[in-house]
């Protein structure tokens, strides 16, 4: 049997884990906000999607979102509104940090630990290496949005409540009395967090 034969019947025999190299793709958080607090609905899925404990998961969560939560059935209810960008934006940083390999950029990996120290190893490549939390450079000296300011931004939905919701850089902006798609100047009148409450400017 000749080389290029050879390799055929190997790759064949190949684990299907292995074998396939389809995109890996986390689901899109599904949020929904009920009142004063905010439901993750297919967090047990995105949970199964990158093979963490959903205890662990939610733990880092909170931490970086600041706030308070926990698991109800398949779902997960947090305290305050958090918006689906909020959420993405944390699911992504959790799995380039403690899921994906760093050197074939596969999901295929395992947490142990050693010496306390969290090891990521990869079924797929054999690589390992320690965990590091992706940070971000915070900026100090201007900040995005400030109180008693006025800003000019773009309705881009419209909450639950009637409410216009805006996004500037991090920060959702809750804006009343406007409609989807409008573009107005608007006051801030608190920042709680990454969320803003605001009102019409009016020179």
């Amino acid at each position: 049997m000749d080389y290029s034969s050879l390799l055929t019947r190997a790759k064949s025999q190949l684990p299907q884990s292995i074998s396939a190299h389809e995109r890996f793709q986390v689901p899109a958080a599904d949020v929904l906000i009920e009142g004063k607090t905010t439901v993750l609905r297919n967090f047990e899925e995105i949970c199964q999607a990158i093979n963490r404990d959903t205890q662990v998961v939610l733990g880092y969560l909170l931490r970086e979102i600041g706030t308070a939560g926990a698991v109800e059935g398949r779902r997960v209810v947090f305290k305050g509104k958090v918006t689906p960008i909020q959420v993405d934006d944390r699911i992504r940083s959790y799995v380039e940090a403690y899921v994906v390999c760093s050197e074939c950029s596969r999901p295929d990996t395992r947490l142990v630990k050693e010496d306390r120290v969290a090891i990521l190893e990869c079924d797929a490549c054999g690589a390992r290496r320690p965990v590091k939390a992706v940070k971000k450079t915070a900026k100090v000296a201007e900040a995005a949005l400030e109180e008693n300011k006025v800003y000019e931004v773009m309705i881009q939905d419209i909450g639950k409540k009637g409410d216009g919701i805006a996004k500037k850089d991090k920060y959702v902006i809750y804006v009343p009395g406007t409609a989807k798609g409008a573009i107005v100047k608007v006051y801030i009148e608190k920042i709680s967090g990454t969320i803003a409450f605001a009102r019409i400017h009016r020179e």
